[in-house]
């Protein structure tokens, strides 16, 4: 005893020591302070009247209080530890509220409790008000209490908090309870947190590791500070909110499991309702969830969910939500859930919500807004309509293509060299480029066997299923299906209004579960006979060359000497059929059935560089380069360009950026940016006009490579008017389909996922075949529908002082396919179109338009 008394003497010595220490401290810094704001005069006077006063206080003191007394310590005492108690409270919420010196971590400041943040998910329209797509990092959609069923109410207050409407943020008779039970062992007197103080808690992350500060860390003290912030931010909730505003809030804020946030989310994920129309039953569950999202989840633990849910209803029973006999009765009923979990991927359209959300998540870094947490509302340009119609089009076409394919092979492996032998190391190659293999020669870097091994190694997988557009379980390796895709030819579709720019259906490829790869944007091929456009285009927009569409030119065969990479070379493209009418064909109808050797000349006449500069300015962002067969479409596109410069076309020479976005508004609804497209005069209208009867030949005059559109589909209904380019490219591997309509211009490009992987023969392979069935389905659901009014192009209202009404001729239609003479890599490469013998053409208008 004598040591503990020693020792704790010791302390009170030295803690009398720091005191004064610290007053005299404190003495010093106030004189000094003083003498600065009113003079060392002024401070001396002051302070030796204070310390008059203070010295006549003791004496008074002395004088009236027995100091000798029995009683005088322990009151003293007492009321020390009641004022030092008092002060050490102040200062330690001062050192909370201001978290001195980092001690206690931060705060929310007055902007966070005026204005919380949640994470909110970002919601996707098409132009139609149809929501497609919501992006998040917590499946949230806030709703207002109106929108709150009562039950909901009912159940919560019951559970987690029977004095809500009575206390200001702290139920301190709960909190007294609470500590009672501790003292006598009573565990089941429940929790003393109130509602408010839970959503202090979620909407502010009190515990968090950030907001703990340098005392958090200490065991039992920590706790104490983030009880303390809790309940100094429930107060402050309590001064600034109504109750119904905190309800609100709590309930779109809280984790109801399985990537659910807030009661919207959950009524919808659970049972498929909205909020307002749950019942007793179904709020008991999902108030009960709050006191384990896992435990008690209805999906994983039915049984413990049941009990919960029972004991949120006995709850309301106890305060007279509901009466004893209902509560019985809702209690013997079983648990009926609905579930319908959504996710960013959910309905169509899915690689058009990839590109819209590259598009904001560039957009919100230059402006300060994030897609996943902000609760944007995002309008795009997409047309519900028009974008089921055109994924059941390429659906239902690709299906029938892909049997094609499967009985052109057989039981033969269809990746062949350009001299059509099998490549017999391709999947071997192929799949050193998977993520698959990446992970084994990773994990397995010195043995290769091992790597074999587990690549062949069979298992139960689900795989894409083009029979039926679903999916499938097989049993199979790795390279299995490594083989079954490969044999799987891929496909893109876009769609877009020329005049507004506005991108209307956009498909990038067959299932986005299965195939990421976006053919329209991200995918880019050798365009073939689609580029010849822009040859002709040249040759009459260009006031150098000034031609029209009557101008011809002698189908004979070409050859022309250039040098690449130091080395000389000779091209001698050569007709589909390999042979040469010698006879003059107008620009026209060398377009319209894709004559190569006309097409050759003309790029010879206009020069290759001038192609690629008018080719550039429609709108194509891929590198090309000015060589011989530039306009035989040697060099990769992207379908999305494609679509943009054909649409330079329909609008008047004027080339139009297209768009996906019209505006995006934040959480409150209020527009934060509109967007509009660029637009740009990229070639006279006369000269767009004149293209545009030319591609209209395409279609409508016999021999023509895009005629099979008109009589394989019902798509001139209504006279409507449509033009078109078909290409296909060496040995198949790339087929296309460009049309102009009145309002839309559509693209469609098919091939195997490997240029390798293609049909044997131009009859098959060709883009007539391949891609045009595609736009021609689409067009003709998109008119049955009446999503766009069918109609012929409107008439120039401008003078055409060219002559475009040259004579047609039927001809007998032959294929188009490229064919190659010398040893021009790019003409290796090219592409060329073919076309089928269809019914006795449509004579294109060729009246006089002024």
């Amino acid at each position: 005893m004598e040591v503990i008394r020693s020792f704790f003497n010791t302390i009170r010595t030295l803690f009398r020591a720091l005191r004064s220490r610290l007053a005299t401290l404190i003495n010093r810094i106030a004189y000094k302070i003083t003498s600065l704001v009113t003079g060392k005069p002024k401070a001396d006077e002051l302070f030796h009247s204070y310390r008059q006063n203070k010295k006549s206080m003791r004496n008074w003191w002395e004088d009236n209080v027995d100091v000798n007394s029995k009683y005088y310590r322990p009151i003293v005492t007492v009321w020390k530890t009641i004022v030092y108690g008092i002060v050490a409270f102040a200062l330690y919420i001062f050192c909370v509220e201001t978290n001195f010196l980092w001690l206690m971590g931060s705060m929310p400041s007055v902007e966070d409790l005026q204005n919380p943040k949640v994470a909110q998910s970002s919601e996707i329209y098409t132009a139609d008000g149809i929501m497609i797509g919501k992006f998040y990092t917590e499946n949230r959609t806030p709703v207002p209490y109106k929108q709150i069923s009562p039950n909901l109410v009912k159940a919560l207050i019951a559970t987690e908090d029977a004095r809500f409407y009575r206390h200001s943020g702290i139920d301190y008779k709960a909190m007294a309870s609470v500590a009672w039970g501790i003292v006598t062992g009573a565990t089941d007197r429940g929790g003393g947190s109130t509602i408010t103080q839970q959503l202090a808690k979620k909407l502010f992350k009190t515990r968090k590791s950030g907001a703990r500060g340098l005392l958090g860390y200490v065991p039992g003290l920590g706790t104490l500070i983030y009880k303390t912030k809790e309940w100094l931010t429930a107060i402050k909730l309590e001064r600034n909110f109504t109750k119904e505003e905190i309800l609100t809030m709590y309930f779109n804020t809280v984790d109801y499991g399985n990537n659910t946030y807030g009661i919207n989310t959950a009524a919808k994920s659970y049972f498929s309702k909205s909020p307002d129309s749950l019942n007793v039953q179904e709020s008991a569950v999902l108030v009960g969830l709050q006191k384990a999202t896992t435990t008690y989840n209805p999906i994983r633990n039915m049984k413990r969910s049941l009990e919960r849910r029972n004991v949120v209803i006995d709850q309301m029973r106890k305060y007279g939500y509901l009466s004893a006999k209902q509560a019985d009765s809702i209690s013997a009923l079983p648990i009926e859930l609905k579930t319908k979990f959504e996710t960013p991927y959910d309905g169509n359209a899915n690689y058009f919500k990839n590109a819209v959300v590259d598009f904001v998540k560039k957009w919100g870094d230059e402006n300060g807004y994030d897609l996943y947490t902000d609760g944007l509302k995002i309008y795009t340009t997409i047309d519900s309509r028009m974008q089921e119609d055109a994924e059941e089009a390429m659906t239902q076409k690709m299906k029938q293509l892909q049997r094609v394919f499967e009985d052109h092979w057989r039981n033969q492996n269809p990746w062949r060299d350009e001299d059509g032998n099998e490549i017999t190391d391709f999947l071997p190659t192929v799949v050193k480029r998977t993520s698959k293999y990446r992970a084994l020669a990773a994990k397995f870097p010195n043995n290769p066997d091992s790597v074999t091994y587990y690549l062949n190694k069979k298992d139960t997988m689900t795989v894409y299923d083009w029979k039926n557009s679903g999916e499938m379980k097989k049993y199979w390796s790795s390279m299995d299906s490594l083989d079954y895709y490969k044999r799987i030819l891929r496909a893109g579709m876009m769609a877009m209004n020329p005049q507004t720019g506005q991108i209307k259906a956009w498909v990038g490829g067959l299932d986005y579960n299965y195939f990421k790869y976006d053919a329209v944007k991200q995918g880019k091929r050798q365009p073939g006979s689609t580029f010849k456009p822009f040859v002709y285009t040249t040759a009459i927009d260009d006031s150098s060359f000034n031609m029209n569409p009557c101008d011809e030119i002698v189908d004979k065969p070409f050859e022309k000497t250039y040098e690449e990479d130091g080395e000389e070379k000779v091209w001698k493209p050569r007709n589909a059929t390999g042979t040469y009418t010698y006879a003059p064909m107008t620009l026209r109808r060398a377009l319209a059935q894709s004559i190569n050797s006309v097409t050759a000349e003309l790029t010879d006449q206009v020069g290759a560089a001038n192609v690629v500069r008018y080719a550039k300015k429609m709108g194509i962002t891929t590198p090309l380069k000015a060589v011989p067969s530039i306009g035989l479409g040697p060099f990769d596109v992207s379908l999305y360009d494609m679509v943009a410069a054909y649409g330079v076309f329909a609008n008047n020479g004027t080339y139009t950026q297209p768009i996906l976005v019209t505006k995006i508004e934040d959480s409150n609804g209020k527009v934060i940016e509109e967007f509009q497209p660029e637009h740009r005069q990229a070639i006279s209208e006369e000269s767009a006009f004149l293209m545009l009867q030319m591609l209209r030949a395409g279609v409508e005059e016999g021999g023509g490579t895009s005629g099979s559109i008109r009589w394989r589909f019902n798509v001139t209904l209504n006279g409507n008017q449509l033009g078109g380019k078909t290409g296909t490219t060496s040995n198949n591997s790339d087929g296309w389909f460009m049309c102009v309509t009145r309002d839309l211009v559509v693209g469609a490009w098919v091939g195997g996922d490997d240029r390798s992987i293609h049909f044997r023969t131009t009859n098959l392979g060709e883009g007539a075949k391949t891609a045009l069935p595609i736009v021609g389905a689409f067009l003709e659901k998109v008119y049955k529908d009446k999503s766009v009014e069918p109609g012929p192009f409107p008439k120039p209202s401008f003078k055409i002082s060219k002559t475009y009404n040259c004579p047609t001729q039927w001809a007998p239609a032959v294929s188009d396919s490229l064919g190659i003479e010398g040893d021009s890599t790019p003409a290796k490469q090219n592409d060329e179109d073919e076309f089928l013998i269809g019914p006795p053409p449509i004579p294109l208008d060729t009246s006089k338009r002024n």
